[in-house]
């Protein structure tokens, strides 16, 4: 079975963003290691699941990068255009994006037929009210927390809909030169 697997940036104290959805706090540029890591954590994905908020950004973002021969992330850029998309949205009613489809049902059933069908591991990149739904069904298969050197104060978390305590077994730690620690957690299900 695929696994489901999040890969987020958060601040040391727990967000994903500031209160307004602001990204100014994130760590920049990234050292070429730790492109090196998300890039092989990334390479064996055949397939994304985005929430419709940041599809509406990544999509087309990367797309650009993946046009622009000159830009130094067009590597980067080729990946998520065409590893195949699934967004999650309660009010599209069409893709407006290649490569992409649209999920309507319901968070849990979908992944898990995400999860059945034949291929690689899934990535899943969203907002905080995305991720948090897939944290508090409990969908998330392993977690791969970029934290970045900052506290914010406060903004938008995505452990905030935890039905009760979820232990997670810490499977690695690394620290990259840019400040930024990389965390690996699997959930310890009984």
């Amino acid at each position: 079975m695929r696994k489901l697997k999040l890969q987020v940036q958060i601040s040391v104290d727990g967000f994903i963003g500031g209160p307004n959805g602001e990204m100014d706090w994130l760590t920049c540029p990234w050292d070429q290691e730790l492109d090196a890591y998300v890039e092989a954590l990334t390479a064996p994905v055949d397939g994304i699941v985005l929430g419709r908020k940041l599809a509406e950004g990544f999509i087309p973002h990367w797309a650009a990068v993946a046009a622009d021969e000159g830009n130094p992330d067009v590597a980067a850029g080729r990946k998520f255009t065409d590893t195949p998309k699934v967004v999650f949205s309660r009010t599209l009613t069409q893709s407006a994006w290649a490569n992409t489809t649209l999920a309507r049902a319901e968070l849990p059933a979908a992944i898990g037929q995400l999860k059945q069908r034949p291929g690689g591991d899934l990535m899943a990149y969203g907002g905080a009210s995305f991720v948090g739904s897939l944290i508090a069904h409990d969908l998330i298969d392993e977690y791969h927390l970029l934290v970045n050197p900052v506290a914010i104060g406060r903004g938008l978390p995505i452990f905030q809909q935890l039905p009760e305590k979820r232990p997670l077994q810490l499977l690695a730690a690394r620290t990259f030169a840019c400040g930024i620690t990389a965390l690996h957690y699997r959930p310890q299900r009984g």
